[in-house]
This record gives C-alpha cells, sequence and structure tokens, in this order.
C-alpha cells in the first residue's frame, strides 16, 4: 500500500469529473486500499480519486473512532434523500477550513464495493455528510462552492499563501 498525495485546492484538477469504472479490477483493489491509507494518514474521514487525481469514480470513508470499518464505494450514486441537516464540514483538499454546510439528512446510496459486488446503503448523520461530501467531488465540486463568494476568496487567498511558503 501507498501514501498517495492529496491534491489542495485551488488545484485545478479537483475540478475534473471522474469516470465511471468499467471493471473492478486489482488495479482498483489497490487504489481503494492507498486511498484507505492515504486517508487515515491525512488523517480524515472521506476521501475520493480525485482527491489523488485518479478521474475515477471511487470514494473510501471511515467515521468509526477506531478506524476499523472502512467503506470502499465504487460507482456512488445517491437513490433517495429526506430532511435537510446543517454540519460542520472540511476537506483534506481544503485542509484547516470548516464552513457549516446543508446536506440531506438521510440518504440511500447504491454502490458497488472492492469486491465489484452491488450494494445499497441507508446512511444518517456523519456517514450521509461524507458520502454526499465525497460524490461532490467525483463530479468536480468543493464543500467551499456552497459558501460565500467573500469566504471562499479569503479561503483560497490563504491556501496559495500557504503554497507558495512550501
Amino acid at each position: 500500500m501507498s501514501i498517495l498525495n492529496i491534491l489542495v485546492w485551488p488545484d485545478t484538477r479537483l475540478r475534473n469529473h471522474a469516470k465511471t469504472v468499467e471493471l473492478v479490477d486489482e488495479s482498483i483493489v489497490t487504489l481503494c486500499q492507498d486511498m484507505l491509507e492515504t486517508m487515515y494518514d491525512a488523517p480524515g474521514v472521506g476521501l475520493a480519486a480525485i482527491q489523488v487525481n485518479v478521474a475515477k469514480r471511487v470514494i473510501v470513508i471511515d467515521i468509526s473512532e477506531e478506524k476499523n470499518e472502512p467503506y470502499c464505494f465504487i460507482n456512488p450514486e445517491i437513490t433517495k434523500t429526506e430532511g435537510c441537516d446543517l454540519q460542520q464540514e472540511g476537506c483534506l483538499s481544503v485542509p484547516g477550513y470548516y464552513e457549516d454546510i446543508e446536506r440531506a439528512k438521510n440518504i440511500t446510496v447504491k454502490a458497488l464495493n472492492e469486491k465489484g459486488e452491488a450494494f445499497e446503503l441507508a446512511a444518517e448523520g456523519l456517514l450521509a455528510v461524507c458520502i454526499q461530501h465525497e460524490i461532490d467531488h467525483l463530479d468536480g465540486k468543493l464543500f467551499v462552492d456552497y459558501i460565500s463568494s467573500l469566504k471562499r476568496q479569503r479561503i483560497r487567498k490563504k491556501l496559495e499563501k500557504e503554497a507558495k511558503k512550501k
């Protein structure tokens, strides 16, 4: 397994749209493992393949305290949403910034797992937020797209300044 490089906004590659995975093969299994290792190392609770510069519809999530309940969603699709909730979100691609974002409170998602098996999952709370957040990444969206343009510009300038220091 490998730790992958996480792209940091305003990197334009984060705006790419992920392509459907046609075949769940060993390369996809390895990608899921590497993404989980990268997410745990960061540390975070979710990661989309776009964030590691892989334009495939793959996300990984683990919201457990012990980091022992990983989910791998391949070609995830939200089939049902219910309610609305305001929760604070952060992002490994927008490090150090958190904002209140409105998302569906309950969702149902269908996807393939790392074995290529179809499954459906009903999610609520943090898991529902993470799934919605990571699927947004697959479509070229970031959580900063949901905040005011003024806040977004401030965050962008600070991240650009930090990148120049490195």
